[in-house]
């Protein structure tokens, strides 16, 4: 890092200098792996600092600039500021501390992501890296529908979602689908979990709406567990898609991908199925479960199944894209 005034790593056009917006230091560093460069502000009022940035994109704004600070990347702390160059440079940063200062009025912070107050009326603090190009942080937003095709209704009519009276009504009914010659029931207080085969219910099952609770397959003992699936009975369906819904935007945050290891769910009417194994889910999908998906942007192809969830922003659907897990 160097703060010379004339180094030419410095932006042509300042965003801003010592001596303007209560800067004290400014200084540049290089983020070498994506060839970028860090130009770090030390503020002694950092209210100031905010407002005269507001006042910078409401001048432009003004001037006919409608979208200046929409992909602002300018990140605060309590003291100081770091304007990074790249996008992959501010991807990083948004996962420390520091909070994306945005004041352009048009502006909403997506779901899923931090929203703080500023120091100034009119502006927001996010981890939400934004960028015309599709290249900063995946938007959560509401998914796209396929074709234009309203959730909920379908072409052909709806074929319905399964339903069972029990885990063991539920356990004979998914038999076709999978080995569940290994299964043991879960008491409703108690997480079963395993790094190979994360489930969707974390904690007491209870909290998602979930009544009843069976695992097929061999959880750890002397050896890694194994073909583990989890069986759900549901008293509160809604609540069961909302938490879910949560889990999912969360995993996707950091790079946009579902990890390999952690349950997709399928849901009936009043039953669910926690699976990362894309062979039983295919057999599920026969047995006309759907998939809870809330990946922005989703659309699935004609003759797929595409309908409504009961979160919002998530559609159910018997589709699945080549390539859901990173």
């Amino acid at each position: 890092m160097k703060d010379d005034p004339n180094d030419p790593r410095l932006p042509l056009s300042e965003f801003t200098a010592v001596g303007q917006w209560s800067v004290t230091e400014r200084g540049v560093c290089s983020d070498r792996p994506v060839h970028g460069e860090l130009i770090f502000y030390v503020a002694s009022d950092m209210k100031e600092f905010q407002e005269r940035y507001k006042q910078k994109v409401m001048a432009a704004i003004a001037a006919g600039e409608g979208a200046s600070g929409l992909n602002s990347r300018v990140f605060v702390g309590k003291s100081f500021a770091v304007t990074p160059t790249q996008t992959k440079s501010a991807l990083a940063l948004a996962r420390s501390d520091l909070r994306i200062l945005t004041c352009n009025p048009t502006f909403a912070v997506p779901e899923g992501y931090k929203k703080e107050k500023a120091l100034v009326d009119g502006c927001v603090l996010s981890d939400f890296v934004n960028s015309s190009d599709g290249s900063g942080s995946p938007n959560l937003q509401t998914p796209q529908d396929a074709g234009g095709q309203k959730p909920g209704q379908p072409g052909q009519g709806s074929l319905g979602l399964p339903r069972a009276g029990s885990i063991q009504e539920l356990k004979s009914l998914v038999g076709p689908a999978m080995d569940c010659s290994h299964f043991t029931t879960v008491p409703t207080e108690v997480a079963v979990e395993s790094i190979d085969y994360e489930p969707v219910v974390q904690g007491a099952p209870l909290d998602w709406g979930v009544t009843g609770r069976g695992l097929c397959g061999v959880p750890a003992g002397a050896q890694r567990a194994h073909g583990l699936t989890w069986l759900d009975t549901v008293g509160d369906m809604k609540k069961l898609q909302a938490k879910a819904k949560a889990a999912q935007l969360a995993d996707l945050k950091d790079d946009g991908k579902l990890k390999a290891t952690a349950s997709r769910l399928l849901v009936g009417e009043n039953i669910a199925v926690e699976t990362n194994d894309p062979a039983v889910r295919g057999g599920l999908y026969q047995q006309q479960f759907l998939y809870l998906n809330c990946v922005p942007g989703f659309s699935a192809p004609a003759g797929y199944r595409l309908e409504r969830s009961r979160a919002d922003g998530c559609v159910l659907t018997n589709y699945e894209p080549e390539h859901p897990a990173g």
